[in-house]
């Protein structure tokens, strides 16, 4: 098995005035059946009202991410799943709660995690 991160970024998730609360109501039923199916790791999104920090090796940081990098933002889900095409099948069950595109994305396996 495998961990899958399905996600969005937030400028994606485009939702027509007074959907807003069907889509949580949505997504958030597709969380329940994927922790029905025992397949849930983790779900959530970045808090973009808090800044991100850059952390050094000795300890020190400084507001901001990378300064060449895309800003990280959007929704993430992590799934552990038997395949892709299982992964697939979940990733387009939560474009359809969210009403928008994931990107799919597999984590390479680490046999001491």
């Amino acid at each position: 098995m495998a961990k899958y991160l399905i996600s969005f970024p937030s400028a994606a998730m485009i939702v027509p005035d007074g959907e807003l609360e069907a889509v949580g109501r949505d997504a958030r039923a597709v969380i329940e059946d994927a922790k029905a199916a025992g397949v849930y790791v983790f779900a959530g999104g970045i808090d973009e009202a808090v800044p991100p920090l850059l952390v050094c090796a000795d300890g020190s940081f400084a507001e901001g991410g990378y300064p060449w990098a895309p800003s990280l933002d959007g929704g993430f889900t992590v799934l552990e799943l038997r395949s892709r095409e299982d992964a697939i099948a979940w990733a387009a069950r939560i474009a359809k709660a969210c009403r928008c595109q994931q990107e799919l994305r597999v984590f390479g396996f680490d046999p001491q995690s």
